[in-house]
């Protein structure tokens, strides 16, 4: 018998297919009738990532999609790492936070988890991230300052004093002296009588990302990297709930790297810390379900939700094919989100309240398993009680009002989301596999390529807001010309290193010294052979309460202190700008000083102290050489009296100082004093970055010709510079 209705089915199919071509055809008219535009290839932009963006997503765009029809908690883990996701329980609110005495630290902690806050995330000072204790003349301004300082497990106790680590999950950033703190972290538990196989938490432990970008290391990759497998092999024995690594991506987005560099070099970091592992003879099961990952939420919102889906389709792809693991748990990957501190603004601070609201929302869509929310007075300074408890809020409003925890991965079969997942996966995965064949990820950062390529998408990044193709509200649109009184939290840096200073003396004074003095020369020695397991070594040490410093230079005496070398991304800036009027004034001007003057102007970019966010830094940098300048950088690290005898050396016109982390009251003025006492009248000191307005009188009283912020354009700079030598 004919089958009429089959026949009517297939019919109809027929007819849906050319009634929706001819709807598309139709819709492409009129879009173009309405918005102007010629072609409908004058509607598609292109991302930072180089994927085409068009203004409409069908089901066409889904045909190459891989990852359609699968479930949470099933491979590949694309909807989430478990079945129920904040259906069972929501995201974790987890506030990074840490800031002067670990005793201030301790009641900010305390207060923060009896008002909702569910998990503590330590951010420690830039002395304790470069091992140097408070008593070191290379961090006079940095104790206290970005993070809480932290000397001995004397500090750690105090720093957890009152809080029940065995009920408390406790995430600390840390990969320079990731030994000395983990080891104090262990015996604070210890005395505390807490088991380690009780301790719950996440150690950042991700050493391959510091020399990429945020560059907090201390030693050479190599002995770096043993580093972190020695503390995979201990927790692995010991501390079953305990997160070893959290592989970061955070830092590179922050850094300047766009969404597919950051995906891509995060997992290649993954992968080559198991790598790392299974070498040591740890099967991947016991330790790959303990790793977890760290990415950065900006504001490009479609964009972070796809990326946190398509990361999970990476490692799962990648870890499965690599290792073969049998526990289907070591494909899922597990993350940690912070909003973007790059996209706050400290012009009208007010509205990073909603930029962290849309970039935390973006997160949980994407499905975090944990969040910080920034506070927005951050680009100003550290966050102030009052803005800290609107960050924290943020979450939980979220968490309580919005009926996002009802629902599972509910932008699951958008058109224009999965089809974004699917490309972001395969741009990273072209790039993984570029990973692979250059001979995996540690010789790939030693090569310095990662580094200089998100440089580049840095400096890319920046000429856009400059010529206002990225719109920034209240920073090249919409801007206004007062700016709100906004409270910022000042830490009184002195009053912090003397106070520690007292407690490093007692630490020293009550202790055996014959004890503590074998504990470090066995570590010493161990550096030197791969047979005793660090960090059980720099437990013992900081058991006998050998200090943060004394365990990192006893490493450092083997290993020595890694220097990383110093080069300028030159001819990107030039090439966007190469035929604009106002980079070509700014050339010839230069071009002109150089006919008069026998040489270029000259400047000297440098950072101060133990900040290592250089991305301000080469930024200018790669500018200014474009423009014509010579450049000269200055190493990380720098004491100020260092600089002051490069300038010196180098017989530069300019001193140009990029500060993001607060140490600026204390080691610009130490800088002028420097040039002051060898009498050197004829160099101007110009700086940039994180100084709040308030603190602009003071610099200036110090010496200081000009300080820049995120409202100059790199031409304003580069021309204000020029006026200042001439003047000179």
């Amino acid at each position: 018998m004919f089958n009429w209705n089959h026949c009517s089915s297939v019919l109809n199919k027929f007819n849906m297919k050319k009634h929706k071509k001819n709807d598309k055809d139709n819709w492409q008219e009129r879009a173009l009738k309405e918005t102007k535009k010629v072609s409908f290839d004058d509607l598609v932009w292109d991302t930072e990532e180089g994927i085409k963006i068009k203004p409409l997503y069908t089901s066409d765009d889904l045909k190459q999609t891989d990852h359609l029809e699968t479930f949470p908690g099933s491979l590949p883990f694309v909807r989430g790492p478990r079945s129920s996701m904040y259906v069972g329980k929501p995201w974790t609110i987890r506030q990074y936070a840490g800031f002067s005495t670990a005793e201030e630290s301790n009641l900010f902690y305390k207060k923060n988890l009896s008002s909702g806050q569910q998990g503590l995330s330590v951010a420690f000072d830039l002395a304790t991230h470069r091992g140097y204790d408070s008593d070191h003349y290379r961090v006079k301004g940095d104790v206290g300052k970005a993070g809480v300082a932290i000397d001995s497990v004397e500090d750690m106790k105090i720093l957890f004093d009152g809080i029940p680590l065995d009920k408390t999950s406790i995430s600390m950033t840390m990969n320079g002296a990731v030994l000395p703190i983990m080891a104090n972290f262990i015996v604070a538990a210890e005395e505390a009588n807490v088991p380690l196989n009780e301790l719950s938490g996440t150690l950042q432990n991700d050493i391959l990302k510091e020399f990429m970008v945020r560059n907090t290391y201390i030693y050479p990759p190599k002995q770096s990297m043993r580093i972190v497998a020695d503390i995979i092999e201990y927790s692995s024995k010991y501390m079953p709930k305990f997160n070893p690594v959290s592989i970061s991506g955070y830092h590179m987005q922050e850094a300047g790297a766009n969404a597919v560099q950051e995906l891509a070099f995060t997992i290649a970091d993954g992968l080559e810390y198991i790598q790392l592992a299974v070498d040591r003879g740890l099967k991947v099961d016991d330790f790959a379900p303990r790793l977890s990952f760290f990415f950065g939420i900006g504001m490009n919102f479609f964009m972070e939700i796809a990326k946190l889906r398509a990361a999970r389709i990476l490692w799962a792809t990648y870890v499965k094919r690599r290792f073969k693991p049998k526990d289907d748990k070591s494909l899922a990957l597990r993350t940690h989100c912070q909003t973007s501190g790059v996209s706050l603004t400290n012009q009208d601070p007010y509205n990073n309240i909603i930029r962290t609201t849309i970039e935390a929302l973006s997160a949980v869509l994407g499905g975090t398993q944990s969040l910080h929310t920034n506070s927005f007075d951050e680009a100003l300074g550290l966050p102030t009680e009052e803005s800290a408890t609107i960050a924290r809020n943020t979450q939980l409003i979220l968490q309580e009002e919005t009926g996002l925890t009802n629902i599972i991965d509910p932008l699951a079969g958008s058109y224009y989301v999965e089809s974004l997942t699917q490309e972001l996966f395969d741009k990273a995965s072209s790039v993984i596999d570029e990973i692979y064949d250059f001979g995996g990820m540690t010789q790939f950062v030693e090569s310095g390529l990662p580094k200089l390529q998100i440089e580049e998408s840095a400096i890319r990044r920046q000429a856009s807001i400059d010529r206002r193709e990225t719109i920034v509200v209240g920073v090249n649109k919409y801007t206004t010309d007062g700016q709100p009184e906004i409270d910022i939290l000042d830490i009184d840096n002195e009053f912090v290193r003397t106070s520690q200073i007292e407690k490093i003396e007692k630490v020293k004074q009550k202790r055996d010294q014959k004890k503590c003095k074998a504990a470090l020369e066995k570590l010493h020695n161990a550096a030197s052979s791969d047979s005793k397991n660090l960090l059980e070594l720099a437990i013992d040490a900081a058991r006998s309460r050998a200090t943060v410093g004394e365990i990192s230079s006893a490493l450092e005496q083997s290993w020595g202190r890694f220097k990383a070398s110093t080069s300028t991304n030159i001819g990107i800036f030039g090439s966007i700008y190469k035929k604009e009027s106002r980079f070509l004034d700014i050339t010839n001007q230069v071009e002109s000083f150089l006919s008069e003057n026998g040489r270029r102007p000259r400047i000297l970019v440098c950072k101060l102290g133990q900040d290592g966010h250089d991305r301000g830094a080469k930024v200018i940098s790669s500018a200014f050489a474009d423009f014509g300048f010579d450049v000269d950088i200055a190493p990380m690290f720098q004491a100020p009296k260092e600089v002051v005898k490069q300038a010196i050396e180098n017989d530069v016109h300019v001193i140009g100082i990029s500060t993001q982390a607060a140490g600026h009251k204390t080691l610009i003025p130490d800088l002028m004093k420097c040039l002051n006492d060898l009498n050197v009248t004829n160099m101007i000191v110009v700086c940039g970055g994180n100084i709040p307005q308030k603190d602009h009188a003071h610099l200036h009283k110090a010496g200081v010709a000009a300080i820049f912020g995120p409202q100059n354009s790199i031409h304003d700079v580069a021309s204000r510079v020029l006026k200042l030598i001439h003047r000179v």
